[in-house]
């Protein structure tokens, strides 16, 4: 429980260092913003408007006391004097310019030179409503921008052209242009201007956004954490010797893959639990059997009780040669299991091999009067141990034989398939149950459940099974029920086979 309660602790600090590092990025991004981005142009410009529109050329004229008739050098030093005077009180640099030449007839800030080339950027500008409201005549206006030839610092202007005059300018159009510095925003700039705003909404969005964090942060670490603390309690009884447990699979993608993931587990530990109790069930009364009768006719022997010693001695001499090839059979099963029995691998005609099994087992079917059918051409090789091949032939042969009753018939075939052989072993016997037929390749598992000295030892399909694993093969059972027969089929991959495929274009 304490290890579950510091993950959520760890997942709920987590998610909120992550919520301060964002927000942290975001106010030095905006920060950073502010510092290099040029400030916006337009209230500069509303300004050098409202300054355009009150200032009068023609007035201006007047006031200088300019003699439109014939003006003299005198005439042109006190327009000049008083375009300064305008420029001054008004804060703003004031240049006379010749739209039809673009070259400066006056700078109030002395930059360009009388007759220099006036070299900027030029649109059509509408003056705002609010300005021109008043108005009973439209202003022809012009904004842009330039840079100062002395200094190269950058300027925006609002001019107003439209200007003839026949005495004083020739037939030339003329333009007043009211200029500033273009506004170049500073971090300081930015906080002076929009910090008193900015940090009580930046503190209000951390605010809430730490509280929306909070939420968030306990639900998903509540949805990890406690998918987890369920599968761990369910582990630890697991562990206590508790196996059904089934824990819910919920939570995120990789949590619910750890529930799966221990679900499946915890089937096959009951499994392999159930399968330990069967097999010692089924070990300690194969085992009980002829040790039973071993004590009980050895018993009689020595007490002079036997009929005929001689066959009781053989009975206790065929229990014991039972038991051997029970061990022997677990020893073997248990190697193969283990992966440490020894295999010779050669190259193998399954086909070759299975009609010499048959034939070798055809005595045993005359004997019950049992047709025992083989088609058995030759097979592409496979790679595998001779005589652990021949054990599993003689097995599923064996018991095809056992199984079916008398004038039953027996059908024996291998063929290609896919990339491999196929050997089937088909009867019309017995049958297999359906709730039998999944655990007939279990350890010691007997679908006739007598018991006596002509049983098997329950071991032999379980054999074949590891034998048939062993060699990358798969080993099937079929049956629709009892009295229907049986069918088996061994499937063993052929090197030979799988590299003609290959090469087929």
């Amino acid at each position: 429980m304490i290890m579950f309660q510091r993950l959520r602790a760890r997942l709920f600090v987590s998610y909120l260092l992550v919520l301060f590092v964002t927000l942290a990025v975001i106010s030095f991004a905006l920060l950073f913003i502010f510092n290099t981005r040029a400030a916006p142009t337009e209230p500069t410009l509303q300004r050098l408007a409202t300054v355009a529109v009150s200032v009068n050329l023609r007035e201006v004229i007047v006031q200088s006391g300019f003699d439109l008739i014939r003006p003299t050098q005198e005439d042109f030093n006190r327009l000049t004097e008083t375009l300064s005077e305008v420029a001054a009180a008004r804060g703003v640099r004031l240049l006379l310019v010749n739209m039809n030449e673009r070259t400066v007839r006056y700078d109030s800030a002395a930059g360009f030179a009388v007759g220099a080339s006036f070299v900027s950027e030029m649109n059509a500008y509408r003056f705002p409503a609010a300005l021109t409201r008043y108005l009973f005549t439209n202003i022809d206006a012009i904004t842009g921008s330039f840079a100062d030839p002395q200094d190269g610092q950058q300027w925006v202007f609002v001019g107003v052209e439209g200007l003839r005059e026949q005495a004083i300018f020739s037939a030339d159009t003329f333009a007043l242009v009211f200029a500033d510095l273009r506004p170049q925003q500073t971090l300081q700039d930015a906080l002076t201007e929009f910090g008193a705003e900015l940090f009580p909404l930046l503190a209000q969005g951390a605010l809430v956004g730490v509280i929306i964090a909070v939420v968030v942060a306990g639900f998903i670490a509540r949805s990890i954490a406690q998918p987890l603390q369920t599968v761990a309690t369910a582990a630890s009884e697991v562990a206590q010797g508790r196996f059904a447990q089934h824990v819910p699979v919920k939570g995120p993608r990789e949590v619910r893959a750890v529930a799966e993931a221990f679900n499946q587990m915890s089937a096959n530990v009951q499994s392999a639990q159930q399968a330990q109790k069967d097999f010692l069930a089924n070990v300690s009364h194969d085992l009980k059997t002829p040790l039973t009768s071993i004590q009980g006719y050895s018993q009689a022997i020595i007490d002079g009780a036997a009929l005929d010693p001689v066959k009781a001695a053989k009975i206790i001499h065929d229990e014991a040669e039972r038991l051997n090839r029970m061990v022997v059979e677990l020893t073997d099963l248990a190697r193969i299991q283990a992966g440490r029995l020894s295999m010779k691998w050669t190259a193998i005609d399954l086909g070759q091999l299975t009609d010499g099994v048959a034939q070798r087992l055809a005595v045993v079917a005359r004997e019950k009067n049992i047709t025992l059918s083989v088609n058995c051409a030759p097979m592409p090789e496979v790679a595998g141990d001779g005589d652990r091949l021949v054990q599993v032939v003689t097995n599923l042969i064996g018991n095809a034989i056992k199984y079916t009753p008398t004038a039953g018939h027996v059908w024996v075939s291998t063929r290609v398939e896919k990339s491999g052989v196929l050997l089937t072993v088909k009867d019309d016997g017995q049958g297999i149950p359906a709730t039998e037929l999944s655990r007939i390749f279990e350890r010691f598992y007997q679908v006739d459940k007598a018991r006596g000295p002509q049983r098997g030892t329950g071991l032999g399909l379980a054999i074949v099974q590891e034998i048939v694993a062993a060699h990358g093969g798969t080993l099937s059972a079929y049956s629709d029920g009892e009295n229907t027969g049986s069918t088996f089929t061994v499937w063993l991959p052929s090197p030979q086979m799988t590299t003609i495929i290959r090469r087929r274009p």
